[in-house]
């Protein structure tokens, strides 16, 4: 008896230390996002064309090229090494860059010098968030019983609900103690040095783990892989396991986890034009709901099987996608949706002159009559026809207004931004008079209907997610485990995943129609759907030395 409860302890110990460094490392990364706009102008602001390309770049590469590399480098030193040394560098890497970032001059006091400094430091948190997951995850289910394994892991994949809520709490919590002027001089200084506090705390608990019984037992048998790459990559068999991994989990999982948690904030802040406050308080609500049920779902996995589980929230994703996003615009803003079925938008134009509208790094001008037209509709989340004009020129038909619309061809900078403020009024004058709404009307949001949608969609990721990281690490054998598991699941979720908010805008200034975005998520849940379908194997129970 007490040697059960010592386990007990011992399994209650390795999980609350690998989910605190997570969500942890999860805090740092949303603590960034959540104050892209205030980093914006404090370390962007006055950078020529030339200059803000360069720290565009650099951002986004960081943010999601980054992550790769890091599973490929912490997988390389997790194989050979351990699990216990390669997430103990992760953590400090991602909380000593995310804590430099609180110290960094701005621009107004060091010029590019400052800019220069926050890629960097970007570039290094993205290193070790490709390195911590794997880490964590494969270290739970290192040390867990073969039949609570998804139970464990689960609380690993809830830890990114804990990250987002403390980042949130933070950022609120400084923001209404300092006020908003203080906040945006040097108070958004605050939630990246508090990290240092957060930092000390993992660190601590990590360090008292001992390493994965698994690699141990590697150790003493001499069967530690010297050249993981190789293995995981070059050996056939393992390379086979790799594409079945991205495939038939990791499409899913970027297109569903982030059409939830992401794409959601997108569609209903800038294309149905809820209020912000609104947003964010819903976002934290989902988020609320979805941590019980990743470990929920982990749970369920160990009774019914990870592939019926995770299969189950691919599926109802796949049944959500259209109807959700059409039911929340109706939701959020009845008004919109009612004015776009009385009275349809019609953009006449010279499609030669029209370029496809994606524009990852945020950097693109798109100065064409036509591209200005699509993409202020776009931005108001207004669908659109598209016609071909008799003379050429691009002229925005509502109902029996028309709207010409000139080109900013020979404009740059603030006169083309100033080109088209004007287009826009003239734009937004002729929608409101058609009965469109600016924004939508608080007053008029069904949010029981909102919420519903939000969380059936929550229950879709959560439910893959959930059994997830036991999935993952049942694949893979030990000794090539952690590179081999580490490089699909960020490609995945940083690329996949990353690109779906940019490329649904894309998508929707193409089409003109603002739910042909949902086609990208539709697309790559399909394909996971149906590989899971015809080629996962159960693993649930399996011991880890069989696999």
């Amino acid at each position: 008896m007490a040697d059960n409860k010592e386990q007990k302890w011992g399994m209650t110990r390795v999980i609350a230390a690998s989910s605190a460094g997570t969500a942890f490392e999860w805090y740092d990364f949303f603590i960034f996002g959540t104050l892209a706009s205030t980093v914006q102008k404090v370390f962007f602001a006055g950078l020529d064309p030339t200059s803000g390309l360069i720290a565009a770049l650099g951002l986004f590469a960081a943010g999601f090229a980054f992550r790769p590399l890091g599973a490929i480098i912490f997988g390389v030193i997790g194989d050979r090494l351990g699990r216990k040394g390669a997430f103990l560098i992760t953590v400090s890497l991602m909380g000593g860059a995310t804590f430099a970032i609180g110290l960094l001059p701005t621009y107004a006091t060091a010029g590019l010098i400052a800019p220069m400094l926050l890629i960097l430091l970007r570039i290094l948190q993205g290193i070790a968030l490709g390195g911590e997951y794997g880490g964590a995850a494969i270290y739970v289910a290192e040390h867990a019983p073969d039949d609570k394994r998804g139970a464990a892991t689960g609380w690993i994949q809830s830890s990114a609900s804990f990250g987002l809520l403390a980042a949130l709490l933070v950022i609120l919590l400084t923001r209404t103690s300092l006020g908003e002027e203080a906040f945006a001089a040097w108070g958004w200084r605050i939630p990246f040095l508090f990290s240092a506090v957060l930092l000390a705390i993992s660190i601590w608990l990590r360090s008292r783990l001992s390493e994965s019984p698994e690699f141990i037992r590697l150790k003493e048998e001499g069967a530690v892989t010297k050249a993981p790459l190789r293995e995981a990559f070059a050996n056939r068999e393992s390379l086979k396991r790799v594409f079945l991994a991205f495939f038939a989990i990791m499409c899913a999982q970027g297109a569903v986890w982030y059409a939830a948690f992401f794409y959601t904030q997108v569609f209903l802040g800038r294309s149905v034009g809820l209020a912000e406050p609104i947003v964010n308080q819903l976002l934290i609500i989902m988020t609320l709901v979805s941590a019980p049920l990743y470990v929920f779902f982990g749970w369920l996995s160990d009774k019914v099987g990870r592939k019926p589980v995770m299969l189950g929230g691919m599926l109802l994703a796949l049944a959500l996608y259209f109807p959700g996003f059409h039911m929340m615009a109706q939701a959020a803003n009845p008004a919109l949706v009612a004015a776009q079925r009385a009275t349809p938008v019609v953009v006449a134009t010279n499609a030669s002159t029209c370029a496809v509208q994606f524009d990852p790094v945020g950097t693109a001008q798109f100065r064409s009559a036509c591209d200005i037209a699509k993409s202020l509709l776009s931005a108001r989340g207004i669908s659109y026809k598209s016609t071909q004009s008799g003379d050429g020129s691009t002229k925005v038909i509502v109902g029996g207004r028309v709207v010409p619309v000139e080109g900013g061809d020979a404009l740059s900078g603030a006169a083309l931004k100033a080109h088209k403020a004007a287009m826009g009024e003239r734009i937004g004058s002729s929608l409101a008079a058609a009965g469109y709404p600016k924004a939508a009307d608080p007053r008029a949001v069904n949010l029981p209907l909102l919420l519903t949608v939000l969380i059936l969609f929550v229950i879709a990721a959560t439910a893959l997610y959930g059994p997830q990281a036991s999935a993952l690490v049942e694949m893979f054998p030990t000794r090539v485990r952690y590179t081999a598991l580490s490089l699909p699941y960020h490609v995945g979720t940083g690329w996949v995943g990353g690109f779906l908010p940019v490329t649904g805008v894309a998508l929707a200034a193409i089409t003109g129609n603002i739910y042909s975005a949902l086609w990208y998520p539709v697309v790559f849940t399909a394909i996971s759907a149906i590989s899971t379908l015809l080629f996962l194997k159960e693993t649930k129970g399996i011991p880890l030395d069989q696999v």
